[in-house]
């Protein structure tokens, strides 16, 4: 098992595939962790990408007691696991929240990042603001929070069983459930921090060619909001699927796989 010791000592969980300095980096949802990529890992693999996935502070088998748990806190490790590995040229992939903590990290490593990929990702920003009316609202994420710290293990059961707007059968619902458990309760912190966040800014700033999968059935990221991307950044693409979820990676894996590998091979490939 590999770790990346951060400043306060504590460890954060990360998996490598194959070698060189040219990577696919793959960051998980809230909550979740590197095994909820299990279903593409093979064939990203297959298609000659070096492939790297990191557990978020509190989540799958990173340490459960961080202090800080806020996606900034989780974008610096991605950073210094990309330092770590003297990796030159990565494409971020970020499932969710893990989306926000790309963002974040794109726009730290500046060249080494050569493109971005959102799936159903929470950025630019979750709750609505008085010029984007898109996600919930504040008040909603409240109630989220205290729902999740009054009852969290029935909760997480039932966030589990609306991930996917495809049928996907009983055994893929407590596959997710049991990862969420393995989460720390502490981790409620990043996902409070969606309340404030936004990286309109950011992402407008950012030089590189972004992908953004949206599932018009995404019960937990407003499929607007990855609509977003795809009107104010130009060089970004929508990639938009019909009676589809949180997890197109899951849903529509074939399809999924497909665009991904051709938006990820020519950038990757280049010298």
């Amino acid at each position: 098992m590999s770790y990346l010791t951060t400043q306060c000592g504590k460890q954060v969980y990360f998996e490598s595939y194959g070698d060189g300095d040219v990577a696919m980096v793959l960051v998980h949802g809230w909550g979740m962790s590197v095994r909820t990529w299990d279903h593409v890992l093979p064939s990203l693999r297959d298609a000659g990408l070096r492939v790297v996935l990191m557990d978020h502070r509190g989540c799958g088998a990173s340490s459960k007691d961080f202090a800080d748990m806020s996606i900034h806190a989780i974008a610096n490790d991605l950073v210094n696991l990309v330092h770590e590995l003297n990796l030159k040229k990565v494409v971020l992939n970020g499932w969710s929240l893990g989306g926000a903590v790309v963002v974040d990290a794109a726009n730290q490593l500046a060249d080494i990042c050569c493109g971005l990929v959102l799936t159903g990702g929470a950025s630019p920003a979750y709750v609505q603001m008085p010029d984007f009316p898109y996600g919930g609202t504040k008040d909603d994420m409240a109630a989220t929070l205290a729902a999740l710290s009054q009852d969290r293990v029935n909760f997480l059961h039932g966030l589990a069983k609306i991930i996917c707007a495809k049928e996907v059968g009983e055994n893929i619902e407590n596959w997710f459930w049991q990862i969420f458990l393995q989460s720390s309760p502490l981790a409620a912190q990043t996902l409070g921090d969606l309340a404030n966040l936004d990286q309109r800014e950011v992402i407008k700033k950012l030089n590189l060619p972004i992908l953004s999968f949206v599932g018009d059935q995404d019960a937990f990221v407003a499929p607007d909001i990855g609509r977003w991307v795809g009107h104010n950044h130009p060089r970004s693409q929508v990639v938009e699927y019909r009676g589809v979820g949180h997890a197109p990676f899951i849903e529509v894996q074939e399809q999924y796989l497909e665009a991904l590998t051709q938006f990820c091979r020519p950038i990757l490939q280049t010298p």
